[in-house]
């Protein structure tokens, strides 16, 4: 008795010390805190500035454990304005009618002349403009949607709009620009009267571009005729898009004060930081037009470098009080810009391939079959189609988010990242589907630049490898946790009354987590509420994707606890939590998309192979975390906890991708929505009209042929090969006149379509009509 008294006041005095504040504070949350100030690891200034760089949106809610789906089920669709669903009906139209890959890869090693000035024209590069300054003022819905137009069918032109409606110049001004430099600049680059580039990497510093040598020095010198101060800068830059032909050139730069000139703001400090200037292109000193070749995909890019150039400090993006807050600047418009470009111009490609493709695969016979029904290229199909589906229900509500006021950072690298590499899958399943056709360049090749081009989305804008490694976990576990940011500022400032709230917030949040993932583990997650704006038929996958979240919050707190510095160094750790997240954001904005669009039933092999494929990765994340945990024994518990039952989400089934595959090779409401949103054309002189056209009289033709082949069974008509047959039939009157013309016109498509092109010996060189100075005719 007297064992469990003493037990009992023991309880009873920890309780006490806990529930009263300013006791735990004193006598628990003090000691922590000098303990973790030591465990916390240094973090550098542009660290600091790029994890505080743009806004937690729907991130936080999934790396909470407990997603608020009433809260996705209910943000707003962005609909294009009248004007702007004009633009994109007519101007973007008339733009994708005047160029080709082809062309500008084979011809002009460029954008035609008249392409570029009908850019500059209409108002491409002033998407983003607002239109007090002369732009269009577009939606940032609306700029994914050109760039995904333009994507489908011409990879030069989507990166030349899109680029100067990302980061650079515009975007740049746009935030932090003085009232003289937005006044002089906006205008201008609105009607492409400056043509835009920004520099950032270095030679020596690509990945790891806050590291860049590029310096400036901070001088007095003469400028105009009079002296001023001003800064001279030496750099060198590469892979600049439209760095060969620009007139308008953002530099990065370290600038220095050796002589504390710059005044009492920069008191105490040489080293002022990473900055950003304009620099006209015309400036003495400033060298361009020099060109690199990315992999034939001959957009315009380019290194362009100076040494000494002298430049006033005006030029300095927001004027010198922003010197030294270039990176900050970078990040946050990083955030918006990477939402939409890449993404936008991944899922372009994929449409491409999915609708053209598919047709190619229904007119396309072997073995007296259509190759599309042919299992194994069913299992490519699938991908294809649910693959697309999943990236343009990421695209979509990315954008979205931006038009909401969001700049959300770790999801932009998500879509950055995973749009790209299933673009890339989609694209390498077509080309298996497509074989030699595929193979063989040509103007009727329609896939054959973009397999060679999309390794270019893999590496910029954060290498790939760089972003899934260090980036969507590294970034994602701080910001969007509800209290490890929390924690890190309060220590950092020695607020222990902020670190006590934020720590045993931290500690409930853990046991919450560790409880709630144990329990929709063992039971299947069938207890799981979910929101009433849910169609029934997903509530299934709302169930499981809030299991998953709430396992992911807890294997992310364990493994910052047991592994704290360290996991920044455990990159394969990192990079599947990271995928885990990934998977949830992508499932998340399929559940939105097939409400959005009305719930539509044909859609759902869609819905469903694409939420399938993404539990059965997050799984598979988690797993390959647990069975590589650095402490095995700290493994085994999490996986006790996470997966008592062992490994339950499969892949998507055959069945599952059989009825995809049947969707994508014949025409129908759900294939035009899968679809939507790329080029076009009609005519049967263009590949994918002549495609379209085909595809079409194949599927008349069948009916035909199959009255044919029965009749030949019978032994009613006989014939060496298709042309003698179909004649026998009509002679016979199996088949009549009308039916034999379909016939023929069904052969007739069905050459064209899969005809390879071929050259002279030469390869149609000395044929080719090519400008005598493409950059410069361009600029």
């Amino acid at each position: 008795m007297d064992f469990v008294a003493i037990l009992a006041a023991v309880l009873a005095a920890c309780c006490i010390v806990l529930i009263v504040a300013p006791l735990r504070r004193l006598l628990v949350s003090r000691l922590v805190l000098r303990w973790y100030r030591g465990q916390l690891p240094a973090m550098s200034q542009t660290e600091r500035e790029a994890i505080d760089a743009g806004t937690v949106w729907w991130d936080g809610d999934l790396f909470s454990g407990s997603p608020d789906w009433n809260k996705l089920l209910a943000m707003r669709r962005t609909a294009l304005t009248a004007e702007e669903q004009s633009f994109l009906d007519n101007e973007t139209e008339q733009l994708c009618a005047m160029v080709s890959d082809w062309e500008t890869t084979q011809i002009y090693q460029d954008l035609p002349p008249q392409a570029w000035q009908f850019i500059k024209d209409k108002g491409f590069l002033g998407m983003i403009i607002p239109k007090r300054y002369g732009g269009k003022e577009f939606s940032a819905t609306m700029h994914s949607l050109v760039i995904q137009k333009l994507a489908s069918r011409c990879g030069a032109a989507a990166v030349h709009v899109m680029v100067p409606n990302s980061l650079g110049p515009a975007e740049l001004l746009l935030h932090y620009g003085t009232e003289d430099q937005k006044n002089h600049y906006l205008p201008r680059l609105a009607k492409g009267l400056e043509i835009p580039c920004f520099g950032l990497t270095n030679p020596n510093a690509g990945s790891d571009a806050a590291a860049i040598p590029d310096f400036g020095v901070v001088c007095k010198g003469v400028w105009e005729g009079k002296e001023i101060l001003g800064m001279r800068v030496t750099w060198e830059k590469r892979y600049i898009t439209l760095g060969p032909i620009s007139t308008l050139l953002g530099l990065a730069f370290r600038l220095h004060d050796p002589d504390r000139l710059l005044g009492a703001q920069f008191v105490g400090r040489e080293d002022i930081g990473i900055t950003c200037a304009l620099v006209p292109s015309h400036t003495p000193g400033v060298n361009i037009g020099r060109r690199h070749n990315p992999l034939n995909a001959v957009f315009q890019n380019g290194p362009n470098w100076g040494k000494d150039v002298f430049m006033p400090l005006d030029w300095i993006i927001g004027g010198p009080k922003m010197a030294g807050q270039g990176w900050r600047m970078l990040m946050e418009c990083l955030a918006a810009g990477r939402s939409i470009s890449l993404p936008s111009s991944g899922t372009g490609y994929a449409k491409l391939a999915a609708r053209a493709t598919g047709a190619y695969a229904r007119v396309r016979s072997q073995f007296k079959t259509p190759i599309g029904k042919f299992e194994g290229i069913e299992e490519a199909l699938a991908r294809i189609g649910g693959n697309l589906y999943t990236m343009d229900a990421a695209r979509t509500m990315t954008a979205g988010a931006v038009d909401l006021g969001e700049k959300p950072s770790v999801i932009s690298a998500i879509v950055k990242y995973h749009l790209t590499e299933r673009g890339r899958a989609v694209v390498n399943d077509a080309m298996d589907i497509l074989g030699g056709k595929g193979i063989c360049l040509g103007p009727n090749n329609f896939m054959g630049r973009i397999y060679q081009q999309l390794p270019i989305a893999i590496t910029v804008e954060g290498a790939n490898i760089l972003t899934r490694n260090l980036i969507v976990f590294g970034q994602g576990a701080i910001r969007c946790h509800p209290y490890v940011l929390k924690e890190m500022n309060a220590a950092r400032e020695g607020d222990l009354k902020g670190f006590d709230a934020a720590l045993f917030g931290h500690i409930r949040h853990v046991i919450s987590n560790e409880t709630r993932a144990f329990l929709m583990a063992i039971t299947g997650s069938r207890f799981v509420s979910v929101s009433p704006r849910a169609a029934p038929r997903t509530r299934r996958y709302y169930q499981h994707l809030t299991r998953i979240s709430a396992a992911l919050a807890y294997v992310a707190d364990v493994s910052m606890l047991v592994l704290g510095g360290s996991l920044k160094r455990r990159e394969r750790i990192s990079a599947r939590l990271g995928d885990v997240l990934s998977m949830l954001y992508l499932a998340s904005a399929t559940l939105k998309r097939f409400e959005d669009e009305g719930r539509q039933e044909a859609d759902l092999p869609l819905l469903h192979w694409s939420l399938q494929d993404t539990l059965a990765r997050a799984a598979e994340a988690l797993h390959g975390v647990l069975a590589n945990y650095p402490v095995r024994l700290i493994g085994a518990f999490l996986r006790l906890v996470t997966f008592p039952l062992g490994r339950r989400f499969a892949p998507p089934s055959d069945a599952l991708g059989h009825e995809i595959a049947r969707l994508l090779i014949a025409p129908s409401a759900a294939r035009d929505r899968l679809c939507a949103g790329m080029y076009l054309p009609t005519s049967e002189s263009e590949p994918l009209g002549c495609l379209e056209a085909a595809l079409e009289a194949t599927i008349k033709a069948e009916a035909v042929e199959a009255k044919i082949r029965a009749a030949q069974k019978s032994g009613a008509i006989r014939g060496r090969g298709p042309e003698e047959l179909a004649e026998a039939a009509l002679a016979a009157r199996v088949i009549g006149t009308e039916e034999l013309a379909l016939l023929k016109r069904a052969a007739q498509l069905r050459d064209e379509v899969i005809r390879v092109d071929d050259f002279p010996q030469d390869l149609g060189l000395s044929e080719a009509i090519r400008p005598a100075q493409p950059q410069r005719a361009a600029a």
